[in-house]
């Protein structure tokens, strides 16, 4: 569930805050679509870098269905982005490109049915200035985002590291075979201080590519969430 992270510290304002940075990990209605459209003709050198490496043919055209060295080349074009806060458009765009062609040979048709998405998974890129936090000094901005999901009980867990270390927990409703609605039950502040989630705090994550090592996602308002397995025996609290 690519995929809605993980924020700041607590007193009633704080707690908006909170859920607005955990609702983007599933692309809550909340939240402004961060999928990148720019007229900025700027080209930063990771741009000049991968125009000439990435192919914009669509995927039909690409006769192999092994998805190994499309994933490489997309953990090389996101590794100097810090997780997608160095980004600029035009690396989004990028970014978007080469995910889409891994998408395309994702060799997990049906990822609700799968125990592949079992376990604690590490986000690392996204599209969502949420819960990329970048209107915060860098000092304050949370170091490592998490997000475990149980699909034997249809539930998910968002995690945040240092500074603040807060985590929601959610329940799960397949939409179908790869989409499911997620509703917010409890936030815990600091990992310890629970407090239920509001009504409105619902949304859906679409799990488009899906292996051993990697998830991609997509939230209902474009943002884009790429993570990596940590812990495939983790299990979501009930």
């Amino acid at each position: 569930m690519a995929l809605s992270s993980l924020s700041p510290p607590l007193t009633h304002v704080a707690s908006t805050k909170l859920y607005l940075s955990y609702s983007t990990f599933f692309s809550f209605p909340s939240i402004q679509n961060t999928h990148p459209h720019n007229n900025n003709t700027n080209i930063s050198p990771l741009n000049k870098k991968w125009q000439t490496n990435v192919s914009f043919f669509p995927a039909f055209f690409n006769k192999t269905k092994d998805p190994t060295p499309i994933k490489q080349e997309l953990l090389q074009a996101i590794a100097p982005l810090d997780r997608g806060a160095d980004a600029t458009p035009q690396d989004q765009q990028i970014i978007d490109q080469i995910a889409c062609r891994l998408e395309a040979c994702n060799p997990t048709k049906e990822p609700l049915n799968s125990s592949l998405l079992n376990g604690k998974w590490e986000l690392i890129y996204t599209t969502s200035k949420s819960i990329l936090q970048i209107q915060r000094p860098k000092i304050l901005r949370s170091r490592l985002n998490y997000q475990a999901i149980n699909v034997d009980t249809l539930r998910a867990q968002n995690m945040e590291g240092g500074p603040f270390f807060n985590q929601v927990t959610a329940d799960l409703t397949p939409l179908n075979a790869q989409k499911v609605a997620v509703k917010f039950d409890y936030f815990k502040i600091a990992g310890l201080i629970p407090i239920k989630a509001p009504g409105r705090a619902r949304g859906e994550l679409e799990i488009t590519y899906l292996d051993e090592e990697l998830r991609v996602s997509r939230g209902d308002l474009g943002n884009l969430f790429i993570l990596k397995m940590v812990d495939p025996s983790y299990k979501v609290p009930t």
